[in-house]
């Protein structure tokens, strides 16, 4: 996901490791959801019904499922507010709306509860145990209540937003599966891959801009049944609108479109889409899906990443925007393909495709953003920040290992995750030279795609250039260098 904070604002608003089981890549052992989605425009509502076909890839034999229900947290009285005071103008633009996900049952199962720190757990209790490289089948039926705001799900001015609009299996670590409240600092979601069959039922007016490859259409009086395949993604996610226009191209046997409300330079947007998965397919690894789909949209943030598809702002001014684009661009290979653990290390993923992103306009002059002052932008916003901090606080914490609940705001998440992570990846490169950072990538991509990888998984691409990087590791992840 892509912030654009301002300093000045978000200042005086604040002055009032787990191990993860991975994904199967390349393999029919994995998990299926097979969904279909009934959007009713009237009343604001998404109904659906979840086919789950679950393989146990642990090595446990166990006696339940759970799943993140994301869309919970924009129900009245939620613990965790989905969006901060600080953004809460921009998010809900026709005053305070909420949502939320109900469950109405649950097929195949010994019975079920909803449960976890804010109503956001399903678990489904089985009629018999699932042993490792077993599966087991249900089926989840519920309903999820769009609020009116400009965030990962909810209806927008102009567009219907469908992240996170199922319930997701959580990823399953040494200590059982990862519950993820709903944290409005960062992005709360720990995935792991499956395969989706995903039908969306809706008014015929509406055309969806979705993470899948187009398979079928079909329409009967007044709706139409699209379907959409992927396979090997963490999640799913999709963006319906009456109003998108469409322009395309394929780059490298993928189609690329551009989705867009209003935008006069719709053919530059389209154009950094396409040139920055070039760039990355070239410098980190050939991108695994046969679609991108890049998406103009109502969102409180800069931009928002999902396996396929990226959400982008629609009201960011020019230059804005094409950052924007290459920033989500990258994350289909930081969190799309490779995936990190966002909750405990947002740094590793946001941090390198912030570096990435850099690294696409170093190559690309002509869009005006150079790595000198990227870096330069990065270090002076950070070192502003915590100067501050620390003349308010007393203290300062800069860790980069840390929970998204020790953000104390998202001014101190962005100098973290982004910031320092552009200033450690540069320092990086320096160390290493640019040949051995560039191939330190293109290993650490080849070797964790389709899993969830720790920071050690990336620590060990760079050590394998033969220069001792323990210190530099260590400082950073600890909060003892000096910027």
């Amino acid at each position: 996901m892509k912030k654009f904070l301002s300093f000045i604002l978000v200042l005086c608003a604040f002055c009032a490791t787990l191990t993860i089981s991975a994904c199967a890549p390349d393999s029919e052992d994995i998990s299926s959801y097979d969904i279909l989605i009934i959007y009713d425009e009237e009343k604001g509502t998404v109904t659906g019904s979840m086919d789950f076909c679950y393989y146990n890839s642990t090595d446990n034999e166990l006696n339940d499922l759970k799943f993140n229900l994301f869309g919970n947290a924009f129900r009245e009285g939620a613990r965790f507010k989905p969006v901060s005071e600080t953004y809460k103008n921009r998010a809900y633009y026709d005053g305070v709306s909420f949502g939320g996900m109900e469950i109405q049952n649950v097929e195949n199962c010994a019975g079920w509860d909803i449960v976890g720190e804010d109503e956001n757990i399903l678990v489904v209790n089985l009629l018999t145990p699932i042993y490792p490289q077993d599966t087991v089948d249900l089926k989840i039926s519920y309903t999820l209540t769009l609020a009116k705001v400009n965030h990962r799900t909810g209806i927008t001015e102009n567009t219907v937003n469908l992240g996170n609009f199922y319930p997701v299996l959580c990823a399953y670590s040494a200590q059982g599966f990862v519950e993820t409240p709903y944290y409005y600092c960062g992005d709360p979601f720990v995935s792991e891959c499956a395969n989706y069959n995903v039908t969306v039922d809706l008014p015929p007016e509406y055309t969806a801009a979705t993470s899948g490859k187009p398979v079928s259409e079909s329409q009967t009086g007044d709706r139409k049944k699209c379907l959409y395949t992927l396979d090997n993604a963490r999640d799913f996610a999709l963006v319906l609108s009456k109003n998108f226009k469409v322009v395309s191209n394929e780059v490298n046997g993928v189609n690329v479109s551009y989705y867009y409300i209003s935008d006069e330079n719709a053919q530059t947007s389209l154009n950094v889409a396409c040139e920055s998965l070039k760039y990355f397919s070239e410098a980190f690894g050939k991108y695994e899906y046969p679609t991108l789909s890049v998406v103009q949209t109502g969102f409180c943030y800069g931009g928002m990443e999902y396996p396929a598809l990226t959400m982008i702002a629609d009201g960011l001014d020019s230059d804005n925007n094409v950052y924007t684009i290459v920033h989500e661009n990258a994350h289909q290979w930081w969190y799309a393909m490779v995936g990190s653990d966002q909750v405990n290390d947002s740094w590793q993923d946001e941090g390198l495709t912030e570096y990435s992103t850099l690294m696409f306009f170093e190559n690309n002059p002509t869009y005006g953003f150079t790595r000198t002052g990227i870096v330069n932008s990065a270090t002076s916003y950070y070192r502003a920040f915590f100067k501050v901090y620390k003349q308010l606080t007393g203290e300062v914490d800069t860790r980069m290992h840390r929970h998204l609940s020790e953000y104390t705001n998202e001014l101190e998440y962005n100098n973290i995750a982004y910031n320092k992570g552009i200033v450690m990846f540069d320092m990086l490169r320096k160390s290493v030279g640019d040949d051995k950072f560039a191939a330190c990538l293109k290993s650490y991509f080849k070797n964790n795609k389709g899993t969830i990888a720790a920071p050690e998984n990336l620590f060990a691409a760079f050590k394998s250039s033969g220069v001792d990087l323990d210190g530099l590791f260590t400082s950073f992840m600890e909060g003892k260098i000096l910027i």
